[in-house]
Parts: C-alpha cells; sequence; structure tokens
C-alpha cells in the first residue's frame, strides 16, 4: 500500500533530488480530499498547462476556474526549473483514465493504449502541471526538463518505484495531448538514468534556510492596508537593497503603506515571471526572487 507521502517528506524528497522548491502559502493541507481519498498512490502524472507566465500559471493551478476548483496540481514546474509546491493531497489534475493504464503502471509494464475514461485519476497520481503553451511551438528549456526529471525521479526513489510509474496525461485519459513538446518516452529514460545513480542534492540548502539569507515569507495577510509588522519593514529593507526604493520619502517602516506597495509593483513589472500579476502585493513568488 503506498501512501501518501506527508508534506514535509513531500518537500524533502524533491529538495534531496536537487529540486529548487518554492511552498505556497497552506499547501500542506490544500487539496480535495472531501471530495474522495488520496491513495494509494501508484505513480506521477505529467502536464502541460496551456498557460503562460509563471505567477499566473501558479494562481491558476492553485486557485483552479469556474467548474474546477483548485488545487490543479501537487506542483507546478516552471520554466525555470523552479517547483512551486500548492499541494500534498488529492488535486484535480488526472481525472478519469484507462485502469487498465492504472494496473501497467502498478505492475510497471508497457503502456496500452488508453481508451476508457472508467477509473479515478486523482486517487492514484501525483500530478505535475508544467508552465507550457502545449502549442508544440512554446520552448521545453533544459533546466524546467531537468526539473521534471527531478521530480519524477524524487517520488520513484520514495516508493522504489520505476521509470514506468511516470506517465503523461496524454497516455491516461482518451483525447488528451498533454505534455506536447518532448516524448514521455525519452523523458522515461532520462528518469531511468537519474535512477541508476545517487541522488544529487544542491550544494546549498534549497530554499536557502537561515533568514539572513531568505526569510520564510510570512503570509499575504502582512501585507494588507492597516497592517503593522516586522515583515513589512523587512520586505521594505529588501526593496531598497535592490534599488527599488524610490517611493519611499524617509524610508521603510513597521506599516505598510502605498509607498511599499508602489516599490513592490515596480520590483513586479522588473521581473518577466511577475509582470502577469504585478499588483503591488507581494506573494511567495515576489518573495521568493527577491531575496534571489
Amino acid at each position: 500500500m503506498a501512501t501518501p507521502l506527508a508534506p514535509d517528506r513531500l518537500a524533502a524528497a524533491l529538495r534531496a533530488e536537487g529540486v529548487t522548491v518554492v511552498e505556497h502559502d497552506g499547501w500542506r493541507t490544500h487539496n480535495r480530499n472531501h471530495k474522495g481519498p488520496f491513495g494509494p498512490v501508484r505513480g506521477v502524472m505529467i502536464h502541460h498547462t496551456v498557460t503562460k507566465g509563471t505567477a499566473n500559471t501558479v494562481r491558476i493551478c492553485n486557485d483552479g476556474y469556474a467548474g474546477l476548483p483548485g488545487p490543479l496540481c501537487h506542483g507546478v514546474i516552471a520554466k525555470d526549473g523552479v517547483v512551486h509546491l500548492l499541494s500534498a493531497g488529492r488535486a484535480n489534475h488526472a481525472g478519469s483514465g484507462d485502469g487498465d493504464v492504472l494496473k501497467a503502471v502498478t505492475d510497471e509494464k508497457p503502456l496500452p493504449v488508453d481508451d476508457e475514461a472508467d477509473t479515478d485519476g486523482n486517487r492514484y497520481f501525483y500530478g505535475f502541471e508544467c508552465e507550457n503553451l502545449g502549442d508544440g511551438k512554446d520552448p521545453w528549456p533544459e533546466a524546467q526538463l531537468l526539473a521534471i526529471e527531478k521530480a519524477a525521479a524524487a517520488l520513484c526513489r520514495a516508493y522504489g518505484w520505476g521509470e514506468r510509474s511516470v506517465i503523461g496525461h496524454l497516455e491516461w485519459q482518451p483525447g488528451k495531448s498533454d505534455p506536447r513538446g518532448f516524448s514521455m518516452d525519452a523523458m522515461r529514460r532520462r528518469i531511468a538514468d537519474r535512477l541508476g545513480t545517487a541522488p544529487t542534492p544542491p550544494t546549498k540548502p534549497t530554499p536557502p534556510a537561515p533568514s539572513r539569507e531568505r526569510p520564510p515569507f510570512p503570509g499575504r495577510q502582512a501585507f494588507r492596508p492597516g497592517q503593522s509588522n516586522a515583515a513589512v519593514e523587512q520586505l521594505g529593507r529588501q526593496l531598497v537593497k535592490r534599488g527599488f526604493g524610490k517611493h519611499y520619502r524617509v524610508g521603510p517602516s513597521r506599516q505598510w503603506g502605498e509607498a511599499d506597495r508602489l516599490n513592490v509593483q515596480a520590483f513586479q513589472r522588473s521581473r518577466p515571471e511577475l509582470r502577469s500579476d504585478a499588483d503591488g502585493y507581494p506573494g511567495p513568488l515576489t518573495w521568493h526572487i527577491l531575496w534571489s
């Protein structure tokens, strides 16, 4: 019986494989478990998002949309190779698929054609949504492909699975095309090669731990009108350090104000992965990049 990994074990497994991880607000308890069980888990499923921009992609996968509430995956794999954790439980990513495919994954045998949709995939698969338009033209940077390889291998290593436990959405549900732009057979070969060697964790802890490098994100609620706390001043001082303090007349303080918002917005507009959601209110991704 393959029990889902506890959140800390999931994050640790990814980091041990050398994955750069961003843990988003509430991800440990953000799930669809009230709609059905998660587990026993049998494998890992790879998707593309049909979205553009990391911040926008993470927001959609976290919140979902009309008719399909989030989380839409366990992690988003951005083009820069960063994995954004959104859930450790049941997620709306796989939908109904072919029970014969599930049996092949469980037995780690070659996959049959997916010609039925009779089995609940959200129960049995971890899902990674990969930032890509899915049009066959949007590139897959090597950093992103490497992160897919590492993330899938991390889970396989945690459970003692082989590379045949990793499939694409197009191999599970009839009519799906994702991931489009690379071959799942080629990705499985990469995963097999990685599983044949010891994991290669990053040379530094990721994300950098102790607070003198990157302090933990305090939550979005810390940066709202009327809030006064140490995190606001900490944010302001880092903005000044990065050259984005022009809206301060006196300097950063503990009181959140319009100057803080404008400086954050200027920083967000300076980064392509943040521009699509540059509202001046810092989320986990803004915080992560500001201290990078």
